[in-house]
């Protein structure tokens, strides 16, 4: 289950950026997950109390803005949604594409005290 490195990766990044703002912990913490990034939210929303025991993040609300997937077509230039990295254009069946979101694992901002 990579969820857990993820989230622990996550606690580093808060752990970090709270020391840097000289603050002790965190009130609110915002995440950027896309659709293809390969998190899956329930494990992460399982694994999430397990890796924020202890630190900056413990009693911190979370807030998770989910990016649906979008790909441009390479061959007639459409936007379309994809659920997965190896759909085809819906417009002209092709499959050379370009993702234009969908990939993001980011955190978004931290609210610190």
């Amino acid at each position: 289950m990579h969820e857990l490195s993820v989230a622990i990766g996550i606690v580093n990044i808060a752990e970090k950026e709270t020391k840097k703002a000289n603050k002790t912990k965190v009130e609110l913490i915002e995440l950027e997950i896309g659709s293809l990034s390969g998190v899956e939210l329930d494990s992460l929303e399982y694994v999430w109390n397990v890796a924020v025991k202890g630190t900056v993040l413990e009693n911190a609300k979370k807030k998770i803005d989910y990016i649906e997937a979008l790909a441009k077509c390479l061959e007639c230039e459409s936007v379309f949604e994809v659920k997965n990295v190896y759909d085809n254009c819906p417009k002209c069946k092709s499959y050379f594409k370009n993702i234009i979101k969908g990939k993001e694992l980011r955190v978004i901002s931290l609210e610190v005290s």
